[in-house]
């Protein structure tokens, strides 16, 4: 093909070209099957297949056509003004107005190809123009067809072309309904400001209660992020009920980072209640800063909590805000062959409710491991801590309070053994690891000072054993020698199939410390505990986690996850099982919950997904969700349903349905 300059080629251009292409004064680029130049009036014929685009990128395809002079007028038959991809404006008479181009009698479109059996929508309009420069779209007597059946008309729509990422203007609306606030009619609104800062702001109608405003806030730079959402609501009852989280993450530098976040609510139940409640026990706001180093990390933070459960019921769940909660860590390089130290550091300090603790903890441990001859593993390790805790009318575990200084020292060591023993082959590699740990304690009877405390008590099961610390925090010590015993065994093979069991157990030497009976720990030996778990790489992947009891192997705990897929559909089902005694002869309410969910993908753009948490403990429902999904090339809708059980306070747990419909043009929903 080839190209000719207009301003040079005018006086010399032949009465018509076959297969070429003219840039012609603005210049654009005409190519056509055969192209006539009327050198008196400045205009060009076009017979065949017709391609024009201008300066600004516009492109056009029409057949058989006309442009005159300056290309300000255009006409010919099946014109599309392209917008993207698969999204044109078609008309058979063209006109432009400086940065504007008008289609009379013209129907938009970004279905173009995406059904065999016509579009699955476009608008039809007396008129559309086009602003090259705005990149807006008007719409003057339109009327909306879906596969070819009109379905509702407006005198006047505008809408940014696809070019556009951003632009201020309403969003679809969806709908929702429950049983105890009637339909809900969500109408957002996006308000662009910037490429990197915007707004949404969604009015929400509701047929039993006063309206309910939302807001979305996001603003980027180039070294932080600021995102703010809430709601707010003067209901009927005359209460004025909202919510607010906010989360600001600021790098100071390339090792620091400050992290500021809000999360409050005006009541335990608003959230529940209108929908923005993710099962959060609590809302912690508070700050971080975060300085990282090569081989060191230091992070101090605060967090003022407000609960949302009607009691903790325990004292093992601390209570009462953290300011401030500083830690540090920092590991050496090797001083010899693999030995390395560790040095860490600790400050918390919890206040409420009348009653104040600060805590200091200081931590320094070498580590060496060491490979032997016949593939044996030894690692060996030392460590001291040292504990300062200043209280303030807290109540101890004698049910006391005090107000004063105590401290605790803490010096300890293990040793630990592994030899993984290997068995390669073409098919199948196996793996079988005995490994054992010695842990070397103080005995003391200074477990732990209050009642109040940040350790959620002890459970055991196969990731406690050969951790440092097989409680949950800090506040509750590890008390005298115990040791820990194990083996794993692995298969893999090169197709990416998994096969992983494993089988351990706690001994202790010393007499515990008080603990759940329900821990699994004893005086003595443990329960024994274990994982099994398989994964294919191509339709399943299975694990569960157990423990049985040590005097006659009765099943004690079980928590067990599966997963099958095939291309997009799936299933997915947990269950765990607890036993609960109250004491040592008398048996409580077992722990016993389910959830599962599957999806369908009933053809390309259909699908189901179903979600549910059922309590079999209390044989009901705890939670279920549901719906049909349709995903189009050119649109999406949605009918989805949750149910909520729960009651709390002024909450009983109702039944919510959502509608949601949208446009995409390109991949960009609308």
């Amino acid at each position: 093909m080839r190209k000719f300059n207009l301003f040079l080629l005018l006086s010399c251009i032949p009465a018509y070209a076959q297969a070429v292409s003219l840039d012609i004064e603005t210049p654009k680029t005409i190519t056509s099957d055969k192209i006539e130049y009327d050198v008196k009036t400045e205009t060009i014929k076009t017979s065949g297949n017709t391609e024009i685009i201008n300066q600004t990128g516009q492109r056009m395809t029409l057949t058989d056509s006309y442009l005159s002079k300056n290309g300000q007028e255009l006409s010919g038959d099946d014109i599309k003004l392209w917008l993207g991809d698969h999204v044109y404006v078609e008309s058979n008479n063209v006109v432009h107005e400086g940065e504007k181009t008008i289609a009379y009698k013209a129907m938009f479109t970004a279905c173009d190809d995406c059904d065999a059996y016509g579009n699955a929508w476009e608008i039809k309009a007396s008129k559309i123009i086009h602003n090259i420069d705005t990149h807006m779209l008007k719409f003057f007597n339109s009327v909306l067809w879906t596969y070819n059946i009109p379905v509702f008309w407006l005198p006047f729509y505008e809408m940014p072309d696809p070019s556009v990422k951003y632009k201020t203007g309403f969003l679809m609306p969806d709908f929702e309904s429950t049983n105890n606030m009637g339909t809900q009619i969500n109408v957002p609104i996006y308000i662009n400001f910037s490429d990197t800062h915007d707004l949404t702001i969604t009015t929400s109608y509701l047929t039993q209660e006063n309206p309910l405003f939302q807001m979305e806030h996001r603003l980027n730079y180039d070294h932080s992020q600021y995102r703010t959402h809430g709601a707010f609501t003067h209901n009927k009852a005359g209460e004025n009920r909202w919510y607010i989280f906010n989360n600001d993450v600021i790098e100071l530098g390339e090792y620091t980072r400050a992290t500021v976040f809000l999360e409050r609510a005006s009541d335990k139940t608003f959230m529940q209640r209108y929908g923005f409640y993710d099962d959060q026990p609590y809302l912690d706001s508070g700050a971080k800063l975060e300085v990282f180093g090569q081989s060191s990390y230091v992070v101090a933070d605060a967090h003022i909590f407000q609960e949302l459960r009607r009691s903790t019921g325990t004292y093992t769940a601390p209570s009462g805000n953290i300011l401030p909660n500083i830690r540090a860590t920092y590991q050496t390089t090797p001083f010899f062959k693999e030995t390395y130290l560790v040095l860490d550091a600790d400050v918390l300090g919890i206040s409420g409710d009348g009653t104040a603790s600060q805590r200091l903890i200081g931590d320094a441990r070498i580590v060496s491991p060491w490979t032997l001859w016949g593939g044996n593993r030894i690692t060996a390790s030392l460590s001291t801590r040292y504990d300062v805790y200043n209280f303030n009318n807290s109540e101890m575990i004698d049910a006391s309070e005090f107000s004063g200084l105590k401290d605790r020292f803490l010096p300890s060591g293990y040793v630990e053994w592994g030899l993984p023993l290997f068995k390669p082959s073409s098919k199948w590699t196996q793996v079988i690891e005995p490994r054992a740990r010695l842990t070397i304690m103080r005995k003391t009877d200074e477990d732990q000072f209050t009642l109040n405390n940040d350790s959620a008590g002890a459970f055991l099961s196969d990731t406690t054993l050969f951790s440092d610390n097989r409680f949950a925090g800090l506040d509750l010590w590890e008390n005298g020698t115990y040791a820990d015993y194990g083996v794993r065994y692995t298969a893999f093979n090169t197709t990416g199939k998994m096969f992983e069991l494993f089988l351990g157990q706690t001994y202790d030497f010393d007499e515990r410390a008080d603990t759940n009976l329900n821990s699994g720990f004893h005086n003595g030996a443990s329960d024994y505990v274990g994982r099994i778990s398989y994964n294919n790489s191509k339709w399943i992947r299975i694990s569960s986690r157990f423990r049985f009891d040590q005097s006659d192997l009765s099943l004690r705990h079980i928590e067990t996850s599966a997963y099958l897929w095939k291309s997009k559909n799936f299933i997915n089902i947990s269950h765990m099982w607890s036993q609960q005694f109250i004491d040592e002869y008398t048996e409580g309410e077992n722990i016993n919950e389910i959830m599962g969910g599957v999806g369908i993908q009933l053809s390309d753009r259909w699908a189901i997904r179903f979600n549910a948490v059922y309590n079999a403990t209390y044989d009901r429902f705890q939670r279920h969700t549901g719906g049909i999904f349709y995903t189009h090339p050119c649109y999406y809708l949605s009918l989805q349903y949750r149910k909520d059980n729960a009651i709390k306070y002024d909450y009983v747990g109702n039944t919510t349905f959502q509608f949601k419909f949208g446009m995409s043009i390109n991949g960009q929903k609308y």
